[in-house]
């Protein structure tokens, strides 16, 4: 998921679809309760607001190949920003949304009031260190330099895929929001801080760089092929998930396309499909 978004046309288009959108239940559905005490037709769709690539791509999977046997009607909305699929998921305009992970999240519901949380990791966009000079990770040695991102989610990240492969050490308990100031011991090394953007166009600059999952597939990257050291998904709080307004975790329909974003079905096309730059994180219980 980028943290910078460009708004565009496509988002302007977005906000009128969105605003479109009619409320997915009301109080006098025939329907099971959700937690929050209004009623949820399962007989209507369930609607999703979903960034078009992966997500988007991952749920009509789901809704052309395993959603009618599981008794699932489901609708996807592809949204290009990442403010209104939380937005029209609060509201009720639709009924859940796939696009984020929890760090997002928390920094959204805090500076919103809003009250999404997540039901079901789903996959991650792996960040991943490479290198245009380096064949290896263990031939990193002190005074080389290396590029990170320069903003607080990513370059956190960066220093603690860095720290996990031994090569850097970080205070301890600073967490995925690490600066450049909480490494005790850069072994020789030097960093160079850049808008996560522009990272791949860095590597020729410097002896390796850490680069987000979707600027590497930009920059004709394979984070399975191409780099020194990949972010692993079990337990990682970057992994993207289904997200509800609270209170609706327990619509049968959530339940059901939870149970199958989880399948052996969409694990093995997560891997087909993406072939190691997009990495399924099931097993890894989201929570709010």
């Amino acid at each position: 998921m980028r943290k910078n978004i460009k708004i565009t046309a496509a988002v302007a288009s977005a906000a009128a679809l969105a605003l479109g959108l009619g409320a997915c239940g009301t109080d006098s559905d025939p329907a099971a309760k959700s937690e929050s005490g209004a009623k949820a037709d399962t007989s209507k769709a369930l609607v999703v607001a979903a960034s078009p690539t992966p997500h988007a791509d991952i749920l009509n999977f789901v809704k052309k190949n395993l959603a009618e046997k599981e008794g699932l009607k489901l609708e996807v909305k592809e949204f290009t920003d990442y403010v209104l699929p939380n937005t029209a998921t609060q509201s009720g305009q639709v009924d859940a949304n796939f696009f984020q992970h929890k760090p997002y999240l928390d920094d959204f519901n805090a500076k919103n009031k809003t009250t999404i949380v997540p039901v079901v990791n789903v996959h991650l966009e792996p960040l991943g260190l490479y290198s245009k000079k380096i064949k290896d990770l263990k031939d990193i040695k002190a005074g080389q330099t290396i590029a990170v991102p320069n903003d607080t989610t990513n370059g956190g990240r960066a220093l603690q895929l860095l720290a996990e492969n031994g090569l850097i050490t970080l205070k301890d308990g600073v967490g995925t929001t690490a600066k450049l100031s909480d490494i005790t011991d850069k072994k020789g090394l030097e960093f160079k801080e850049l808008e996560a953007a522009t990272v791949p166009r860095a590597l020729n600059d410097v002896d390796a760089a850490v680069i987000n999952g979707n600027y590497a597939l930009e920059a004709k990257l394979s984070p399975a092929d191409d780099s020194l050291a990949l972010e692993k998904a079990e337990d990682n709080p970057y992994a993207n998930f289904l997200a509800v307004k609270d209170g609706n975790q327990k619509d049968p329909r959530v339940e059901k396309l939870a149970k199958l974003l989880n399948s052996d079905e969409v694990k093995k096309f997560i891997e087909d499909t993406y072939k190691g730059s997009i990495i399924p994180a099931f097993g890894a219980p989201a929570t709010s």
